[in-house]
């Protein structure tokens, strides 16, 4: 709200603006404990933000629905996946129960995912999170839009990850999970600083930690084709193996009411735990 007065005061046409809000209430009750209200109110809240959005702001990604944090509180990458998507299944159900028809909003749903070490799990984990939204908006939802099956992702490397004893390490580190991101086909990344275990990041790491998004965009040609490494049969195999997982969680998650209701009675969280 104060983003869009304060483009009014500037004589900025709100239809103009472009940007992404988080406005993912869900994995704060799996993962971080950051809330005021019970879920489902809050869920009024987001669906009020799709709808707003869709009449007035419709260049704005209306929600960030984020793995990340879930991933950093303990979850295997499966569990993200599948947590995380369940957590998407929520927000659009809650937006049709209101009346919103799903090619008006999906187009404007957008991820948030964690990159940790295991270079291919993560390029599998990436590759089965697209294909499963693609799926799950298609046959559960009856999207017709292409644009409403597209999982379109933010990366950020594991901050769980970084040790406070030999920091250096660290370097090496984020640009491996920075390199699976990328083979993962992220639309954008954010890269952690070699000091983050134990302070606010320096000056130096923070450039260096930009530093190493650039060398992998301009000097190793990782981004030069999409999906490198399909047909690749460890990663095809990982890939096949992460979405099946996933979907058994995902199915378990329905069983339980869906995600609300599997979150009210406590279950992701104490799966990650």
């Amino acid at each position: 709200a104060m983003y869009i007065a304060l483009a009014k005061k500037q004589g900025v046409d709100p239809t103009k603006l472009d940007g992404t809000i988080q406005n993912d209430i869900l994995k704060e009750y799996i993962a971080r404990g950051t809330y005021i209200f019970p879920p489902r109110p809050s869920m009024r809240l987001i669906t009020d933000i799709f709808r707003y959005c869709g009449e007035h702001v419709p260049r704005w990604n209306t929600i960030s629905i984020s793995g990340y944090h879930i991933r950093e509180a303990g979850a295997t990458a499966a569990q993200e996946l599948a947590f995380t998507l369940a957590n998407g299944i929520a927000y659009v159900q809650a937006a049709i129960d209101v009346g919103l028809d799903v090619d008006t909003f999906a187009g404007r749903l957008s991820f948030f995912f964690a990159s940790h070490n295991n270079l291919f799990e993560e390029v599998a984990k990436f590759r089965a999170a697209r294909r499963l939204w693609a799926g799950i908006m298609k046959e559960r939802f009856g999207a017709q839009e292409p644009r409403s099956g597209m999982l379109r992702f933010h990366t950020q490397t594991g901050g769980s990850t970084l040790t406070a004893q030999q920091p250096d390490n660290n370097v090496i580190r984020t640009a491996m999970q920075a390199l699976a991101a990328i083979l993962g086909g992220t639309q954008s990344l954010h890269t952690n600083s070699r000091d983050e275990a134990y302070a606010t990041p320096s000056e130096e790491a923070v450039t260096i930690a930009l530093r190493t998004q650039q060398v992998l965009a301009y000097e190793s040609g990782v981004a030069d084709s999409v999906d490198p490494l399909a047909g690749s049969y460890l990663v095809e195999s990982l890939t096949n193996n992460l979405e099946a997982e996933a979907r058994e969680y995902i199915e378990r998650i329905d069983s339980l009411g869906g995600a609300l209701t599997a979150i009210e009675q406590g279950f992701p969280q104490r799966e990650i735990q």
